[in-house]
């Protein structure tokens, strides 16, 4: 795996991890998932930014967000005991057949 998709892959992860810390810091009541957020995001922003210098900002907002989005989902629904009903479901499904789609099929995603 070249290493910018790496840093993409590990930039979603810390943004999902980031963004589930939010929603169990309570508004920012708490100090340990607090300091998760802030860490989670700005580890999350750096390694975008090393992405960026291989592939284009566009490419990489549509994967990191679109990817991240079905990430907080998911763990919105294990964790949190949030609803995923069935339009939900789909949603999802394209989002992550559109990131297929790019990764598979563009020019323009860096490869």
């Amino acid at each position: 795996m070249p290493k910018h998709l790496l840093f993409l892959l590990l930039a979603i992860l810390s943004e999902v991890i980031a963004t589930t810390a939010l929603a169990a810091s309570q508004q920012f009541t708490r100090l340990g998932p607090s300091v998760l957020v802030v860490l989670g995001y700005g580890l999350s922003f750096y390694l975008l930014s090393v992405t960026l210098k291989v592939m284009p900002v566009g490419i990489v907002y549509a994967i990191w967000s679109g990817l991240g989005v079905v990430g907080i989902a998911v763990l919105g629904y294990l964790l949190f005991n949030q609803t995923l009903d069935a339009a939900a479901v789909l949603g999802m499904t394209l989002i992550i057949a559109g990131v297929l789609v790019i990764n598979l099929f563009s020019a323009s995603a860096g490869h």
